[in-house]
């Protein structure tokens, strides 16, 4: 008998009418599976954030309030529209930060003008004639003091302005208040040399207008002298109780965590374009285009493996549907190791009475007995052997001694073979009786064959295997070695997808090796260890 016949190639594509709806828990499915690198770069934030906190000192902050008054001439007249009653405080702002009041805080200070410009914020609220100094550094005897600095060389730079001009305008005035005086002497001097003329009558009439003129600018420039120059007081000086830290420092520990938290999703989502690998049944399907013939879960707990049994009993019955003995079942992978599928795929085979021979060429022998040997513990009861003894029928008189099931044991003999040699020559030698080993199901084991519930399993070489009936061989993965595309050639093929761990890129370039080597695979097994 041969092999089943295989259905015919599948399509390796989906059909162009079927559309992939994306959910949320498909974008959820990325992070989750490089949780690792998210939890990682989460961390370097985390920390980096930390450092921050430790090694840089806080910024506190430090206010002194200016109160801007116009500069009038008369500062008691009424309050009106001109424009000398208002202050433009735009200007006012831009001669608070300039050049002069910062080269003034800076020596001051000891700092560079940029670090003082950095530090130095003005302030001006809405509606009002309020100038707000604030001077932010790590420390706050240095911020009171770079706060108050700055006001008070705001209020000298603006107080040398208006003195400058004041002193320009006296100027101006005294010159011509002397001017008028050299030409009141000169008229005066006129005057008194030509008196009781007509001369004399018009020098006295210039005379009156000049002493009239010079009045005048005597009062102007004595009007110009009384002017208050003051631009201003501050009503608000920065204390050191006062002070206030800039920012909550325990946000940066929240917003470098959440930072690299979302760096790292974006980090998985890189790596995942990058690197594909194989997350559910759909993926296997898409990269392979073949039927799926069953999952194999990780058990959830460490004690507890019978799901992970039950799920191969499921493979192998797939697997014995497709094929019929003789059958050359190979089970190839792309980068993976296959010996735990293949122990336990021996194992569930032969519990239904096959004689399964698992071939290796890899060396990897004695791992396939110990998964064996190990699943093979792990077997449910046989319902051939019952537990409790059959009944006795009515009427049959119990044995005293022991019961046909259980027969009670021979006494030894008094004289054992050998214990008293005979003199006769001629006597005949009785030697012991060598107890064959049988197992349970009455066939004779070998030294590499475990009997499996009714049946069996044999490891050896693919060529010592090759007067079997059923052979399973473990394939080593076939980006390094093509034994297991060769071997499926003469039979038929498993190929199994480890999740989390097989690269789709990879498993379709191992579908199509099997393509170009006309193998038609029977299916593909999703199975899980565990690791990412």
């Amino acid at each position: 008998m041969t092999d089943a016949t295989p259905a015919s190639w599948p399509p390796a594509s989906s059909s162009p009418d079927a559309t992939r709806v994306v959910t949320l828990s498909d974008l959820l499915r990325v992070p989750m599976h490089r949780l690792r690198l998210v939890a990682a770069v989460a961390l370097v934030g985390l920390l980096a954030a930390l450092g921050y906190v430790l090694l840089v000192p806080a910024a506190v902050t430090a206010s002194a309030v200016v109160a801007v008054r116009p500069v009038v001439t008369d500062a008691f007249t009424p309050s009106g529209a001109g424009a000398d009653r208002a202050v433009n405080m735009n200007v006012e702002s831009g001669l608070a930060t300039g050049t002069e009041v910062v080269q003034r805080l800076a020596n001051a200070l000891g700092a560079a003008p940029r670090d003082i410009r950095n530090g130095l914020e003005v302030e001006v609220p809405t509606g009002g004639q309020i100038l707000r100094f604030t001077y932010q550094t790590h420390d706050p005897q240095r911020a009171v003091q770079g706060a108050n600095l700055a006001a008070q060389a705001y209020l000298d730079v603006r107080r040398a302005m208006y003195e400058q001009q004041r002193a320009e305008m006296l100027r101006s005035y005294d010159a011509s208040i002397t001017k008028v005086v050299a030409q009141q002497a000169a008229v005066q001097k006129r005057a008194s040399s030509a008196k009781g003329t007509a001369a004399g009558d018009a020098a006295l009439a210039e005379l009156s207008g000049i002493n009239n003129q010079l009045t005048q600018l005597n009062a102007a420039r004595t009007e110009i002298a009384a002017v208050d120059i003051n631009p201003g007081w501050v009503t608000q000086t920065a204390e050191q109780a006062l002070v206030t830290s800039a920012g909550h420092r325990p946000l940066y520990l929240v917003a470098g965590l959440l930072g690299g938290a979302l760096i790292g999703v974006v980090l998985a989502y890189a790596w995942e374009s990058a690197d594909r690998r194989v997350r559910s049944v759909t993926d296997g399907r898409e990269a392979t285009g073949l039927p799926l013939l069953g999952t194999v879960r990780r058990p959830p707990f460490r004690g507890s493996p019978r799901a992970v049994d039950a799920d191969i009993r499921y493979v192998a019955m797939a697997v014995t549907e497709r094929v019929r003995q003789p059958a050359r079942v190979a089970l190839v992978t792309s980068r993976e190791d296959a010996t735990a599928l293949t122990a336990g795929l021996a194992v569930a085979l032969a519990a239904d009475g096959r004689e399964v021979f698992v071939a290796d060429d890899s060396g990897r022998v004695e791992r396939l007995r110990a998964g064996v040997l190990a699943d093979r513990g792990r077997l449910p009861v046989d319902p051939s052997r019952p537990l409790v003894p059959k009944p006795r029928p009515a009427g049959t008189p119990a044995a005293s001694g022991a019961s046909a099931e259980n027969p009670a044991p021979r006494r030894p003999s008094p004289h054992p073979p050998g214990a008293r040699p005979s003199t006769d020559p001629d006597a005949t030698l009785t030697l012991p009786r060598v107890a064959s080993a049988r197992p349970d199901n009455g066939k004779p084991a070998s030294a590499d064959e475990v009997t499996v519930g009714v049946g069996s399993v044999r490891f050896g070489t693919w060529r010592q295997g090759a007067d079997h009936g059923l052979v399973l061989f473990n394939a080593p993965p076939a980006e390094s070695d093509e034994r297991g595309v060769a071997v499926a050639r003469q039979g038929s093929a498993v190929v199994v997808i480890e999740r989390d761990r097989t690269r789709q890129s990879d498993l379709r370039r191992l579908v199509e090796r099997l393509r170009a080597a006309g193998v038609t695979p029977l299916g593909f097994v999703l199975t899980r260890n565990g690791r990412a």
